[in-house]
């Protein structure tokens, strides 16, 4: 009997939060494998805030997603086939495996795939977080970019999302002040309780700026920024000489249908002599195994925590990526799709 590979397309382009009505699912029956091919079943798909901007008409640093296509992302699975010389049946990798059960990789696509040798008997999943993507972000955006020194005052916004834990603990390894916001009581008192920070800010219910230069008297040297908005215009008023502003990602626009107005406090980095820098995890890919080593030491000595929200069945990913722009999830969100090999 043939397999079928369930998959979510787009359908037409999102206005606002996305909806089922802007996805089509599709069922199609595998073909044979090609030559020089590998297929992999899909048991994790990472659910990322940067799909809703390929989810645009347009051009961004990647082509957008078109209309009748798999829904990009990236995931982690294992080789059910292979016809190509450098993988074999049971090899784990990542790649952009998109929103389906099943994924091939034919001819020069193959080089997409990154095998990877599972640490013990971590979860797989870890490889689309702090063994992944993820934690190159964190590692890679803090130190290069932000060059964070020992007694320096950092703040994180998104502070209990999976990017922004990790980038707080690793200021704390640094030797930093942190102070981290979050968008609940809960998650505030994940970050100082559980992972050390020196203070936390509830941006849903308490006077950000305000609360900021309660905790930061001394001011701000690294502000590492994954909302935008009126965060990153409170950050920008509490900023010292020669601070660092990491732009990661700006969530709080992500839906908005129409431009968003800049941050008024931008003239402070010409007061400041500060630097305000983009940057994309692509451009350090040659460099993966610079964090991912030390962070697997980090996670495995206890130095570090890491939550991931997983959640069960290809069907639910519509509903659930919604969670990435309500705050609903604790730390990275991701899909479960097919039996983790690790589990048994």
């Amino acid at each position: 009997m043939s397999k079928v590979n369930r998959q979510w397309r787009l359908k037409s382009r999102p206005e606002g939060m996305i909806e089922r009505d802007n996805f089509d699912w599709v069922e199609e029956d595998l073909t044979l494998l090609p030559d020089d091919s590998v297929r992999v079943r899909n048991i994790y798909l990472s659910l990322d805030p940067t799909q809703r901007g390929w989810m645009r008409a347009q051009r961004g640093y990647r082509d957008p997603i078109g209309i009748g296509d798999v829904i990009v992302g990236s995931g982690v699975g294992i080789v059910e086939e292979s016809s190509h010389p450098a993988y074999k049946e049971g090899d784990i990798v990542t790649g952009m495996l998109n929103w389906q059960d099943y994924s091939t990789f034919t001819g020069k696509a193959v080089k997409g795939l990154t095998q990877v040798q599972p640490m013990g008997d971590m979860p797989l999943y870890l490889y689309l977080g702090v063994l992944g993507f993820i934690g190159m972000t964190a590692y890679f955006g803090l130190l290069d970019i932000g060059e964070p020194k020992e007694g320096d005052t950092v703040v994180v916004s998104a502070a209990a999302g999976a990017t922004g834990s990790l980038v707080a603990q690793i200021a704390k390894i640094k030797g930093c002040r942190v102070i981290g916001i979050a968008g609940s009581d809960e998650k505030c008192a994940w970050l100082t309780d559980d992972l050390g920070l020196d203070g936390a800010i509830n941006y849903k219910t308490e006077d950000v700026f305000g609360r900021m230069r309660e905790l930061c008297p001394d001011g701000i040297d690294v502000y590492f920024d994954n909302v935008g908005g009126d965060i990153l215009n409170a950050a920008l008023a509490l900023i010292n000489i020669g601070a660092r502003i990491v732009c990661c990602g700006m969530i709080s626009i992500y839906n908005a249908e129409t431009p968003q107005p800049g941050p008024s406090n931008i003239a402070n980095l010409i007061v400041k002599r500060a630097k305000m820098e983009g940057f994309l995890v692509l451009d350090y890919f040659d460099r993966a195994m610079e964090a991912i080593m030390p962070l697997g030491q980090w996670l495995m000595s206890g130095e570090i925590q890491f939550r991931s929200d997983v959640v069960d069945g290809l069907e639910n990913t519509i509903e659930t990526y919604n969670r990435l722009f309500t705050g609903d999830n604790m730390g990275k969100l991701i899909m479960k799709i097919a039996d983790d090999p690790m589990d048994s």
